[in-house]
């Protein structure tokens, strides 16, 4: 019934967050979509641009992605349901409850092929002894990126966690310019011999950044 009522009006449905504040489940136009106070989350925006970073790498020769920052999981969804990706996915989130809601909401739990973790994405790269074919980073509370993942020792680790091959796709920027912290991430990946790809504006407006070994 909501999924039919919200084509005549969004349908909403709130949930408190200790780590994100106050969370929004909405139907609108007929599909559900999770929010912050100010930002979508999965299923929206989020996922079209996503969507965009991961058809410009290949992923043929992928068999492990490891994502930080899972949210409502849509990109789980679009990786198995637009890519025809079956090889193993790694997921790491900090917020408990955000977990909850993407297998509650949005079907998306642990599976033999789908490994959800609730850590931070921080201590995960820098305990973790595994490598990743691909690394897709998407950490925001709301509209920022929280300064700790802008930090070049976050970046080593990152380095450390991917295989030889492999690639990374980072949602990088809500801001129209780049900070120069992200300026600074980018010259970091490049003096590691890395062939780093920068959008500006996608979906009118996020920066994504997209690193591969040369």
């Amino acid at each position: 019934m909501a999924k039919l009522l919200s084509y005549l009006y969004p349908i909403t449905k709130k949930v408190n967050s200790d780590i994100n504040g106050t969370l929004e489940i909405t139907w609108y136009n007929g599909k559900k979509h999770l929010n912050s106070k100010n930002a979508n989350y999965s299923y929206g925006s989020l996922q079209r641009i996503l969507k965009f970073g991961l058809e410009k790498l290949n992923l043929k020769n992928v068999n492990s992605i490891l994502v930080l920052g899972l949210g409502g999981g849509s990109v789980i969804q679009t990786l198995r349901t637009d890519f025809n990706f079956k090889n193993h996915i790694t997921a790491v989130e900090i917020d408990p409850q955000i977990i909850t809601i993407a297998k509650e909401e949005f079907q998306i739990e642990s599976s033999e092929s789908l490994n959800i973790i609730c850590d931070d994405a921080l201590k995960f790269v820098e305990n973790t002894s595994e490598t990743f074919d691909l690394i897709i980073i998407d950490l925001f509370i709301d509209l920022s990126v929280p300064e700790s993942f802008l930090e070049l020792s976050f970046w080593e680790n990152i380095l450390k966690c991917k295989s030889a091959s492999g690639a990374i796709l980072f949602n990088g920027s809500l801001k129209k310019e780049l900070s120069h912290k992200l300026e600074t991430i980018i010259g970091y990946l490049k003096s590691h011999i890395y062939q780093v790809v920068v959008y500006k504006k996608v979906n009118q407006t996020n920066t994504l950044v997209i690193g591969k070994s040369l």
